[in-house]
């Protein structure tokens, strides 16, 4: 389905879809565009949103792994015996 929208451009920027769409493809051009910039945004978002998480969790998670790694070191140790 598509529905037409009226949207204003810079010149500029009319002129570069002109020299990279085909002529009859300004809409196709601009969707592939958008389409685009919105999924390479939401990967950047998501990347962002996973670093700041690990950030906010490197205290405990550094914890998590102190805990483990000595029961795991007695765990090895029991079973060495």
């Amino acid at each position: 389905m598509h529905r037409r929208v009226n949207i204003t451009l810079p010149e500029k920027t009319i002129q570069l879809i002109d020299r990279v769409a085909e002529k009859g493809e300004r809409s196709s051009f601009i969707a592939d565009a958008v389409t685009y910039y919105m999924r390479a945004t939401g990967r950047a978002q998501l990347r962002k949103q996973l670093k700041e998480g690990a950030i906010r969790r490197k205290e405990r998670d550094m914890r998590l792994v102190q805990e483990w790694f000595s029961l795991d070191s007695l765990v090895s140790y029991r079973g060495a015996g």
